[in-house]
């Protein structure tokens, strides 16, 4: 029966997703794709594990098993369950990236909408977690039983427990005001502990910081809410590219400046806005020149 059965929710799994990705194919938008691409893994356990649990009492498995067998059946689907929901948080940031995309030359918007989505994202994550764990331990009798005696002490737990989780839940805290209030947003160019690079990853406890030679840097999200640290493109996508050369005096300047000039209305990557060439220091030997231009991220 255990075998007929787990063969028998592979096939349904199988047909079932080959049907639904056909009809999925057949439509114009975009949203039953991912909606079954998200849910196709966490099936696979759930199918199984449901269709084992109602045929469980026709097995012939011995009366003083039959329990710690059902036990672990629910176990398993109870982290089945909250791993499709999961997925499906997933599916509404694939539609937003989707939707708002960040490789065009003004994303601004995009990048704001996406930070706050995917930010959201994994708080509501790490909360079915604990949500799913809490059912799960709900399911030993032993633990209901504890549970007078649980909640008679938990003012004194919580104190112990919010004393040694302090700073995760700071960054927790942090991720809300980020979501919320976006110092940072994803492919935002900082610079932050003497490092230029762009935002990469936000998650619930840390954000990584790409550096220009590929490096990652690590950083607490509540250090964006600690610290002072530079945002080159907070209000707009368009960055100034700056570039120091150092000269002789018998350069002349005004030609190096109708030079860059010329160089940047060929090259096609300048957006037109702002250009200029400038002595910035001077030295007994040699001049310093600064050349400025702005593009779009």
């Amino acid at each position: 029966v255990v075998v007929a059965s787990v063969f028998l929710a592979r096939a349904g799994h199988y047909f079932f997703f080959r049907i639904a990705k056909r009809l999925a194919a057949d439509t114009k938008g975009d949203l039953d794709n991912i909606l079954v691409r998200h849910s196709e893994k966490p099936a696979k356990l759930i199918f199984p594990l449901g269709l084992l649990l109602a045929v469980l009492p026709a097995t012939t498995i011995p009366p003083r098993f039959i329990d710690s067998v059902q036990q672990l059946l629910i176990l398993g689907l109870i982290a089945g369950i909250a791993w499709w929901i999961i997925g499906l948080t997933a599916v509404v940031e694939d539609m937003v990236a989707e939707k708002y995309r960040v490789n065009v030359s003004d994303n601004l918007a995009a990048r704001q909408i996406q930070t706050q989505v995917h930010v959201l994202r994994k708080i509501v994550v790490a909360v079915i977690s604990i949500f799913a764990l809490a059912v799960m331990l709900m399911t030993f009798p032993r633990i209901r039983q504890l549970g007078t005696s649980i909640f008679a002490s938990a003012g004194l737990a919580g104190l112990i427990v919010g004393l040694a989780a302090r700073s995760t839940l700071s960054n927790l805290i942090a991720g809300l005001q980020v979501a919320l209030t976006q110092p940072i947003r994803i492919d935002d160019v900082v610079i932050v502990e003497g490092e230029w690079g762009w935002i990469e990853e936000i998650s619930t406890t840390y954000v990584v910081v790409r550096i220009w030679d590929l490096r990652r840097l690590v950083v607490p999200l509540s250090y964006f809410l600690d610290h002072p640290f530079q945002n080159w493109t907070r209000k707009t996508a368009d960055i100034l590219g700056t570039v120091f050369v150092y000269t002789d005096y018998t350069v002349p300047v005004e030609e190096v400046r109708q030079a860059l000039h010329k160089i940047l209305e060929e090259s096609g990557m300048w957006d037109g806005k702002v250009w200029n060439v400038q002595v910035t220091n001077a030295s007994e030997h040699t001049m310093e020149l600064r050349a400025l231009m702005s593009a779009p991220d």
